[in-house]
């Protein structure tokens, strides 16, 4: 049995790395509960476990370290001294390179200095496409094992049906407006493409915590700028708070087209969820969103925006047939994945 630390274990990627079904010999430890009892989507804020004391207290209890997420705000020395703690008890690391550009850092500086202490410090990394594996090779000289995202809704969920005859209906999901978004361009155009499709409709959906004043997401220029979107036609705009599991996927299923709207970027959950649902993904061009799934592409970074991209993507996906993967399919990924990290886990203890 291989105890493995990942960080954090509660995400929906590191859960569904193990078997559905049996044993793959790998046990993960829970997320240890934060002080605070603060919990974000994707498990408990900040991970306790990204600290070398805790590290160094409890050691004994895991023979591998895994990390995945949750370093946003952790400095360079700090990752290097949980680094210098994973030696010292010999603990092979080993890290999934998810995002090699942080879509929470509008300066991408911070982000690069812990990569610099992570990439080359872990026994063995991961990641989750070809070009995101190319950068890591060209930027540090060091391979990377290329294994797919796995399914993001639960296997007993594939089964929902998606609404009968649906009209046309492409989405926005603006969030809390992060850093890597930026919506207004991506809406304008929408807004004229969907004016001159028969029955077609965009919807914009926003987190309630950017009307907040106490919110550390109050934006109140954005905020009055999206409201305004709801007075052209064929558009709506939904203000809620943060979806529950169910209510995502329910409303991912409303859709036809979800469109990401980020200059920068690596690889996507969301864009997995969509098609575990058969909703199609307009992506932009930054980032390696094409090689997580056959999605559309528009030319979107932080140098430019190629309006005519957008419009072109909308129109071919107007008359297309949704695509939706299977659960059989999705249930022998995740049966390969689990195997592939036990594989990597043993060579690293090796």
């Amino acid at each position: 049995m291989i105890r493995v630390a990942s960080v954090p274990a509660s995400h929906v990627y590191v859960r569904h790395l193990a078997p559905h079904m049996g044993t793959d010999g790998v046990v993960r430890l829970d997320d240890p509960i934060p002080a605070d009892g603060r919990k974000v989507p994707g498990g408990w804020w900040p991970p306790v476990m990204l600290d070398p004391g805790w590290i160094r207290e409890h050691h004994h209890l895991f023979d591998l370290f895994h990390v995945h997420f949750g370093f946003d705000a952790i400095a360079p020395q700090v990752m290097e001294d949980i680094v210098h703690e994973l030696h010292s008890h010999e603990i092979p690391l080993v890290y999934t390179v998810h995002d090699l550009r942080n879509p929470h850092h509008p300066d991408p500086e911070p982000h690069r200095e812990i990569l610099d202490v992570l990439i080359p410090a872990a026994d063995s990394l991961i990641t989750l496409t070809p070009g995101a594996a190319a950068s890591v090779a060209n930027d540090w000289g060091r391979e990377c094992t290329v294994l797919p995202h796995p399914h993001v809704i639960e296997l007993d969920k594939f089964g929902l049906a998606r609404p009968p005859g649906t009209q046309f209906t492409v989405g926005v999901h603006v969030k809390s407006l992060r850093p890597n978004m930026d919506p207004f361009p991506v809406l304008n155009t929408l807004c004229s493409t969907i004016a001159t499709l028969p029955g077609a409709r965009l919807v914009v959906n926003i987190h309630d915590e950017i009307f907040d004043p106490d919110n550390h997401w109050y934006a109140p220029q954005a905020s009055k700028k999206l409201l305004e979107y709801e007075d052209l036609p064929g558009v709506e705009v939904v203000v809620h708070p943060y979806f529950t599991d169910d209510e995502l996927w329910r409303y991912l299923m409303s859709l036809s087209v979800s469109v990401l709207p980020y200059r920068f970027g690596t690889h996507s959950g969301w864009l997995e969820a969509c098609y575990d649902l058969g909703t199609s993904v307009i992506a932009p061009s930054c980032g390696f969103y094409s090689q997580q799934q056959d999605c559309k592409i528009y030319g979107f970074d932080e140098h430019h925006f190629d309006p005519e991209s957008l419009d072109r993507c909308v129109r071919e996906l107007y008359s297309a047939e949704p695509v939706r993967l299977s659960v059989g399919m999705r249930a022998r990924q995740r049966r390969f994945l689990a195997s592939a990290h036990r594989e990597i886990y043993e060579k690293a203890l090796a």
